[in-house]
């Protein structure tokens, strides 16, 4: 007896939603993607993948592009809005441009939230984390670079950057920054930072860093990244020393 042939089953599509969740961003963004899975690529968290390739194909590599195209877009922004403004100042002005919390608040403005791609079992810590989405934020723009060049990156980034840029000349510090010029303005060693632990998954990372300085009891903190880990140790230590009456 012929055992009948299964016919192969439909390629599901896309759901509509995703499309038309995608396309209000970039309405968002003022820019229109001509490889969409660009976007979406700078859209998935690492959680969400499965196999070993979960940094090609999660926003991390376009996150490296991303922050080198913000850094130089406002560079050159600086650069040529402040020709009297000595290098120094210049600097410290583009550090506060480009920092996370920064990068962060224009996520907020994008609503990037609701867009990333996150594994089921995915906590509400990594979900929510403001380091994530500063890092989503550089994605797009590394993928809007790839797909558009320059100057569709650059026109973004003035767009949303430029309430910012118009702002005080003299930008909140970053919390390591400020630290450092504090020792320094003493006389003593600088900070040091140790890693003290390591925890969580690949693709869920919990950092444990201390920051240390002769004289002064240890501040730690956790993050899902070093540098953000750094970054929470050294406010945590000018708030307790009260260098720091609130956060900025």
């Amino acid at each position: 007896m012929r055992t009948a042939r299964k016919r192969p089953q439909p390629v599901k599509k896309p759901a509509k939603v995703e499309i038309a969740n995608l396309a209000g961003l970039e309405t968002k963004l003022g820019y229109h993607f001509t490889d969409i899975d660009l976007l979406k690529t700078a859209l998935t968290h690492q959680s969400a993948l499965d196999g070993q390739d979960g940094e090609r194909q999660s926003y991390q590599r376009l996150e490296f592009l991303g922050d080198r195209v913000l850094g130089l877009a406002i560079s050159d922004k600086l650069y040529r809005a402040h020709p009297e403004v000595i290098v120094g100042r210049l600097s410290r002005r583009l550090s506060d441009l480009v920092r996370w919390e920064t990068c962060a608040d224009i996520a907020d403005e994008w609503a990037l939230q609701t867009y990333i791609r996150f594994a089921a079992n995915i906590g509400a810590e990594t979900r929510h984390s403001r380091s994530v989405l500063a890092d989503v934020c550089e994605a797009v723009l590394g993928a809007i670079y790839l797909d558009g060049g320059y100057a569709a990156a650059a026109k973004v980034i003035d767009l949303f950057w430029a309430p910012k840029l118009s702002q005080s000349d003299r930008p909140a510090q970053d919390p390591k920054t400020a630290l450092q010029e504090w020792v320094q303005a003493r006389g003593l060693n600088p900070p040091v930072y140790r890693d003290l632990d390591r925890s969580g998954p690949d693709h869920e990372p919990v950092f444990t860093v201390s920051v240390e300085i002769p004289g002064f009891p240890a501040c730690e903190a956790r993050a899902s990244s070093k540098k953000y880990a750094q970054q929470s140790a050294a406010e945590s230590f000018l708030l307790r020393e009260q260098i720091w009456t609130s956060k900025p």
